[in-house]
Parts: structure tokens; sequence; C-alpha cells
């Protein structure tokens, strides 16, 4: 793997919870790195572990009763993994940053708005009151929060969804992180809201010249915003490309099914919209072979027996887990 100019690098990461049935693997030997000033999109299904990766990159799981780490993430050559559990709180929300899901569960309803804006500005940087509220006020001015200064003491109820996004977004950039995880971060969004947001975390990127995850089942959204595609199906990274590689020449079948899922409004003769049949397997029934097989319409009997390793294939940093495209079969 390329380690030059590279701010976050995963090396053959697995996550492992412990949990009433038993060990679970929710992600299982992923690898791939981000570069400065880069927006690296990863793609898949609910359930296909992309949330599991980014949380775990920032060791938000409890390590002691609940999940199991093992690999590496050297965020700028030094190994988070060897960093004793309290002093990753320095790395949490200063140098590393996370849009949740949903802001509406992410934000505190009983504390205003600036006051959980000013939070990491205090335990970072032991900001002042006033300059903490002034630094706050900035910062909903620079994600396009009208009328700051009075938005500043409202609870999180009293705005829209929208706004609470970009609130979650102020939060994130509070100290200034050289790495944003934007976890679905327009999810329950209408169309206009989200294409606002996106076009936001693509301003600031290029603002702050900071690296960016943007994890999302859309790859429409990718399309518009991101450098370099990561796709995961079960825990594992399926293929890796460049954007125009993914949309040009997709050789995995998941991937291919994933680009045949978004509408098109040229296509008159589309009556319905492409899905893909099945449904992501639970981690307590992961198959023994390609975990893919039995929702894909090329496996054959050696797919099932055999899990194939993610390789270089196509243009130059294309990778794919899947023999029959590696050969060029399908």
């Amino acid at each position: 793997m390329e380690k030059n100019n590279d701010l976050l690098i995963v090396e053959n990461l697995t996550t492992t919870f412990n949990t009433e049935r038993g060990k679970l693997k929710a992600v299982d030997g992923v690898s791939f790195n981000v570069k400065n000033g880069e927006i690296l999109g990863i793609v898949g299904e609910s359930g296909c572990g992309k949330s599991v990766t980014s949380q775990s990159i920032m060791r938000l799981y409890d390590e002691k009763k609940f999940a199991e780490f093992k690999g590496k993430i050297l965020f700028k050559g030094e190994s988070l993994f060897d960093i004793p559990l309290p002093k990753m709180r320095n790395y949490r929300g200063e140098k590393i940053s996370m849009i949740f899901q949903d802001a509406l569960s992410a934000l505190n309803p009983v504390f205003t708005i600036g006051e959980q804006i000013r939070e990491p500005l205090w335990i970072h940087h032991r900001m002042k009151k006033d300059a903490a509220k002034e630094r706050a006020i900035e910062l909903l001015t620079l994600v396009g929060i009208p009328d700051p200064s009075k938005r500043i003491d409202q609870y999180p109820h009293e705005l829209s969804g929208g706004m609470r996004q970009r609130v979650m977004i102020a939060i994130a950039l509070a100290c200034s992180p050289e790495l944003l995880i934007a976890d679905e971060p327009t999810t329950a969004l209408d169309v206009t809201i989200q294409a606002q947001i996106m076009d936001l975390i693509v301003e600031l990127n290029k603002k702050l010249n900071m690296g960016v995850i943007l994890i999302t089942h859309d790859l429409a959204v990718v399309a518009e915003t991101c450098n370099r595609v990561v796709v995961m199906y079960l825990g594992q990274i399926v293929e890796e490309a460049t954007v125009t590689e993914i949309f040009d020449n997709p050789m995995h079948p998941y991937t291919k099914g994933l680009l045949q899922s978004i509408p098109r409004i040229s296509d008159e003769k589309q009556e319905r919209l492409f899905m893909i049949p099945g449904t992501v397997p639970l981690l307590s029934n992961v198959p023994h072979g390609c975990r893919f097989a039995e929702r894909c319409k090329y496996a054959e009997e050696a797919c099932r027996q055999n899990n194939q390793d993610l390789e270089s294939c196509g243009g130059a940093g294309h990778k794919v887990r899947c023999w029959k495209a590696i050969k060029g079969i399908n």
C-alpha cells in the first residue's frame, strides 16, 4: 500500500464483538488509506460494516468487555491502537472528528447548541467562555446557519433537520480536525438539504485541506464528491478504485448491482428500479466462500467454497475480490 502523503492508514483491521451468541466479526481484514485533502467514499448496504469501521478508527467501542480490535490504524504515522485509552480523547474531536448519522439523537436535548459547540473548544483548547462563544458563532456562520448569534442559544428541538445536521458539522469542525468522518451525514433529510450538506462538506474539504471519509449507501452522492471509493460487503472490501474507474469499469458483481440500483431519469424503458436479490446475511451466519455468492447471478460452486483475496486488477489502484472478474470471465 502506498504510504506517501497518507493521513490515515488502515491495515488488516478486524473488529470482533463479544455477544450472547458468541464472537461476531463485524469487520474482517479491511485495509485502505486516506490522503491529505482527499475524500474517500465507503459504500455498501446496511450491515456491511461501514459504520463499525469508522467507529473502530476512533475506538468508540468498549474494549474491555464488548469489542476486540486487531490490525493497524496509523494516523500521521502514529498507531492509534498503541495509545492508552485515556489519551485517545486528545485525538477525538481535535484531530479526528465524526459526523454521526442522526443529528437529533447525537445532539444532547438538554443543552443549547452553543454549549455543545463550545464543549470541545474548552476540553481541547481550554478556551475561555467569551472566546469560545465567538468561535461558536464563527462556526455556525461557516456552516451556513442564519442569524447565528440568536441560534446559538436555542436547543436542538428548535431547529430543522437540516440545521441540526449543520450544527453537527460545526461541532465536528470546532477544533479544525485533520480528518473528518461523515457517517451518512444526510440521513432522513430531503433531497434539497442533502445537496446543501454535501456541497458544504466538499467546500470545507477544499478550504481546510482536511481528509474526509464519506460513508454512504448512495453511489450517486459518491460520484459527485469523492476521489476514490471503497465498496464493502459483509465486513470486507470487495472493490476499491478511483471514482472514474468504479463508474466506467465496475468489476465486482456487487458493485455492478449497486450501480444498477441508481435511478436514471433518461432511461424511459426502466419500469421498475433494479434490486439486488436477497439481503445481507447476519454476522452469525457468514458464508464460507465468497460472501456475496448466494446473491450473485455469476456464482459457481468454486465461489461458494473459496473466498477470493482482494487483488489488483484493471486500472491503477483498482482492486477486486472476485476471481472471475480478475480472470475476465464475467
